[in-house]
């Protein structure tokens, strides 16, 4: 995995992360939930260079950071009757209900998320049955997935996991061959988890964002850019967290 050296540099009145790494190209990404920049760039790029990559796209780092300022936020979850969640990309409304066994979280056609825990149980205890509900939907999904995208690619992750993730909705260490997963994928559509795990198993054919990446993701998910602006247009999780 590549080392960076890391700085922060003002250009335009905006505070930019400078990465130096040992790669080829510079790499601009804005990044949720306030619209953070960060540049990575080759080890000997000079800061005149680095300056004049920024300048060039001031107007598009602006454009993106009103994007994500005017972006719908989720509230922070409180675990109570009526809560609005997501599953799937479809809203459901929260019904705390006493158990008969197992605690238990099951959506209904009714549009309610029905939680069965008992009555005293914490909010951060019920958020965590909940995203054990989550992990349990994507890892399923995944398995249906999976096979058929890695014959299609002819690749073949090693591992994939699912987790919490702050700024991204998925990775892919390439030389593990091991890929991560964003949790909150569970609250997208299903077509944005295709997407994001067709994006990463490229990676294993095509390490950057190049055109020969995008040339591949072209020919094998034809509508991926309608798929990646759907995603980028629903509401952001609670927490600090476009791809």
């Amino acid at each position: 995995m590549n080392k960076a050296n890391t700085e922060v540099i003002q250009v335009g009145g905006i505070d930019i992360e400078i990465n130096r790494r040992d790669i080829k190209n510079i790499h601009l990404s804005v990044l949720p939930p306030n619209g953070k920049v960060r540049l990575s760039v080759p080890n000997k790029t000079s800061e005149q260079s680095i300056r004049l990559a920024i300048v060039n796209k001031l107007a598009w780092i602006k454009k993106q950071q009103v994007d994500f300022a005017k972006q719908e936020r989720q509230s922070i979850r409180e675990m109570v009757n009526g809560e609005c969640h997501y599953l799937w990309g479809k809203k459901y409304r929260l019904a705390i209900k006493k158990p008969e066994g197992k605690f238990t979280v099951t959506p209904k056609g009714s549009g309610q998320l029905e939680l069965k825990v008992n009555e005293n149980t914490s909010p951060d205890n019920c958020l965590k049955l909940l995203n054990r509900f989550y992990r349990d939907e994507m890892q399923r999904s995944i398995e249906k997935l999976l096979p058929s995208w890695q014959k299609k690619l002819g690749v073949k992750a090693d591992s994939l996991n699912i987790k919490k993730m702050k700024t991204k909705w998925g990775s892919c260490n390439i030389q593990a061959k091991r890929i991560w997963l964003n949790l909150e994928l569970a609250k997208k559509p299903p077509e944005c988890l295709e997407y994001i795990l067709v994006h990463e198993l490229i990676h294993l054919l095509e390490r950057h964002h190049n055109e020969r990446f995008k040339a591949l993701i072209d020919k094998h998910m034809h509508n991926w850019r309608e798929r990646r602006d759907l995603l980028n247009s629903l509401p952001l999780a609670y927490e600090d967290w476009q791809y």
